[in-house]
């Protein structure tokens, strides 16, 4: 069922995932766009860095959390694209072996014209060990029904 900017409340939550984070994958997102050594070195993140070991740069964080939102929401709503991102922050390294969480909830909604609507979703994703590793305001805009 596609959910439309008229089956959404505020407070409407949503959560799912258990992405497993892996030392390749991290490596290679850093290769390709983050390239620090704390992202790309092991045996020097493990020595030198202040986390002990590898970290995933922010900007695969937020890609991952995304993967999980549309998993767990968007790929059931009517989703036209984002306006934008408020309060992204990250607030706890992810390292290889975290399995993250993703939970979403609307704080507000906007009914732009007669074919769509913008909310803003509040999005955390956590690590197994219940830290808040992730989070940011995204302003999505919502298909409505008759639109």
């Amino acid at each position: 069922m596609t959910l439309y900017f008229e089956d959404l409340a505020v407070d409407d939550e949503w959560t799912g995932g258990k992405y497993e984070v892996t030392e390749a994958e991290i490596i290679e997102f850093a290769d390709n766009y983050d390239p620090q050594w704390f992202h790309t070195d092991p045996e020097r993140a493990a020595e030198q860095s202040i986390y002990g070991g590898l970290i995933a740069s922010g900007w695969h964080t937020a890609g991952m959390s995304m993967r999980l939102l549309v998993e767990c929401f968007l790929d059931e709503a009517a989703t036209l694209g984002a306006k934008g991102v408020d309060e992204l922050r990250w607030h706890n390294p992810v390292q290889p072996g975290d399995r993250l969480s993703v939970r979403a909830v609307v704080d507000e909604k906007t009914v732009d014209n007669d074919h769509r609507g913008t909310i803003r979703l509040r999005v955390e994703t956590s690590n197994e060990a219940d830290e808040l590793v992730f989070s940011m305001v995204g302003i999505v805009m919502v298909g409505r029904q008759d639109g």
